[in-house]
């Protein structure tokens, strides 16, 4: 009899322990998915809990969510409660990812759940369901990359125009670049479409609105295919359901799609080899060669400008102006070069020119020879060279240079000779800055003895610190107290932040009143109910008015889930919720 006993006391002990357990659970909808589609994860538990913390969603971006859901019935005498929370995920890439764990405080303890391995096929097939606000958005919003010429030839300018088509049927609230494209083997060039408008069009016969993106300037920069990588947008659009309101216009949905424009291949030609020039460098487009001097006649230490000008349409930042040649008895310095290039749709228009200095250094008269540059014309699809008119240099003082029998000569290899002026040692310096010899050293400084003292002084403040510091962590309640303190300071902060999102800021607005009922009442989340609150609040001395204001905020906070929320009540109700709790402490005794 007493075994029968023992046993039955077993029975109820563990029965008590198993509806005493906390689960802390993640679900998804499914383990393996295409790219182009969605994952929902619930976050479930069966106790309520404070400070819940999503994991970080890596490989995933969030679209919808945190959406919290409670349930809380009694059958048979028996409590059955499930919070949870959920969230909508959109993969960024194929792979396999892991979300990561969850955590919430329930009853002073911490409860994580177990990570889930989650894996990202190539996109599927969408059934075509005209119900479906996923289908309906992928036939009603299209981004395409227009390419002006898919086979040019090398250094051959191309452009690339994105434009985004929205038909009238959806809407377009906002939209982001998940993937820019890089365009390898390109050089580039983004021309700025600030301020563009939206525009009407057609796309597949069909009437499209459509917004100009992005346009692109191309120079390719190798022979053969070359591929564009595509532009992929996250866009927000409102798309039209099968349901309608009470006076029959039809409800949009608001859902989140990513859009992509499509890989796109080129086919390079390479420059003709017939006919091409020894000297050629790579210029493509249609130029015009200038060479000028400053001055002609001047006298000799005096400096002239030569400067070599190529002006016109084409890849103007991708080739070599050519050098010129001039006799020994002129001092020439490395050239400057300046660039005047603007891109637009057309290409690079504009001018390049590099500036000599030149300094004659004796009397006479000298050549600058003629200079040539060769370039193909698009147009004619060939080889064309053109030549600057021979100038001639007038030097008329200065010294006779007799060591030079032809002083036209020009040297074969474009170095000068050096010639010995009165200016040649202008190089050296003629000041210096002396350093004292004397060394000092640190040791037994006035600094040396601080630093050395320092520690010891410090070590009686470090004792009143560590001490204090003790007595705090003693304090268990009032730690609990601070810590409940501190909380409701953050949950009002993060309901400050989350203005405009609903959601969001009437749940941490009902989380920063709780925790501050928990640190000025001393009560757990399980004791806030309404009536004990109204009672604790009466004894504490605050005036009726002030606690149903309390109270009225915080069915704000539970009806406001399932009520239209503009901004502006929002806004009310956060000031509404600080005014109270200033109340609150300035009249609880």
């Amino acid at each position: 009899m007493i075994i029968k006993k023992y046993i039955y006391i077993l029975v109820i002990l563990v029965s008590a322990s198993a509806w005493a357990q906390v689960n802390f659970d993640a679900k998804v909808s499914k383990n393996k998915l295409g790219v182009n589609e969605r994952l929902r994860i619930d976050f479930e538990m069966n106790q309520d809990g404070d400070n819940f913390v999503p994991p970080d969603f890596v490989g995933f971006t969030v679209v919808g969510g945190p959406n919290q859901s409670v349930s809380n019935s009694w059958i048979n005498g028996k409590r059955s409660f499930k919070k949870t929370y959920t969230y909508f995920l959109a993969p960024k890439k194929r792979g396999e990812f892991t979300i990561s764990q969850a955590t919430i405080s329930i009853d002073g303890e911490t409860y994580k759940t177990t990570p889930i391995r989650i894996q990202v096929t190539a996109a599927v097939d969408i059934p075509k369901d005209p119900n479906d606000p996923t289908y309906l958005a992928s036939e009603n919003i299209h981004l395409v990359a227009e390419i002006s010429k898919t086979n040019p030839y090398l250094n051959e300018a191309i452009t690339v125009v994105y434009k985004l088509y929205v038909s009238p049927k959806i809407a377009v609230d906002n939209w982001n670049e998940l993937d820019t494209p890089r365009y390898n083997d390109f050089w580039s060039q983004n021309i700025n479409t600030q301020g563009q408008k939206v525009q009407n069009g057609t796309y597949n016969g069909e009437d499209y609105r459509y917004l100009v993106l992005r346009k692109t300037v191309l120079y390719p920069q190798k022979t053969g295919k070359l591929n564009i990588e595509p532009l992929t947008l996250d866009i927000s659009m409102r798309v039209p359901s099968n349901r309608r309101d009470i006076f029959g216009s039809l409800l949009m949905t608001r859902i989140n799609r990513t859009v992509s424009a499509g890989n796109k291949t080129i086919n390079v030609k390479a420059l003709p080899e017939k006919g091409k020039p020894v000297d050629f460098t790579g210029a493509v487009g249609d130029f015009d060669l200038n060479v000028t001097a400053s001055k002609t006649e001047l006298d000799a230490t005096e400096s002239l400008q030569v400067k070599v000008n190529v002006e016109g349409n084409g890849n103007l930042k991708l080739f070599k102006l050519p050098k010129i040649s001039l006799p020994s008895s002129l001092e020439v310095y490395e050239p400057e070069h300046s660039e005047n290039v603007k891109t637009n749709l057309a290409g690079m228009q504009g001018s390049i020119t590099d500036s000599y200095t030149v300094v004659p250094q004796f009397k006479g008269k000298y050549p600058i020879p003629s200079i040539s540059f060769s370039y193909f014309d698009l147009k004619t699809e060939s080889y064309k060279r053109l030549s600057s008119n021979e100038i001639v240099i007038n030097v008329l003082n200065g010294p006779s240079n007799n060591a030079s029998s032809n002083e036209s000569a020009v040297t074969a290899n474009n170095k000068q000779a050096v010639v010995l002026n009165s200016d040649q040692f202008a190089f050296i310096k003629t000041k210096t800055n002396f350093v004292d010899a004397k060394t000092e050293y640190f040791f037994k400084t006035k600094l040396f003895w601080s630093l050395l003292l320092v520690p010891f002084l410090a070590i009686p403040l470090a004792i009143f610190i560590r001490k204090k510091k003790v007595a705090r962590d003693a304090d268990v309640y009032g730690n609990r107290i601070r810590k409940a303190d501190r909380l409701a300071r953050k949950y009002l902060s993060n309901a400050k932040k989350s203005l405009g999102q609903k959601e969001a800021f009437y749940i941490a607005l009902e989380k920063a009143l709780h925790n501050y009922l928990k640190a000025k009442l001393h009560i757990e989340t399980s004791d806030l109910s309404k009536d004990k609150i109204n009672n604790l609040l009466d004894d504490k001395g605050v005036e009726a008015s002030v606690i149903k204001d309390f109270e009225s905020i915080l069915e704000r906070c539970e009806l406001a889930r399932y009520t239209p929320i503009d901004i502006v009540t929002m806004q009310e109700d956060y000031e509404k919720a600080a005014k109270t709790i200033s109340l609150i402490d300035k009249q609880a005794r």
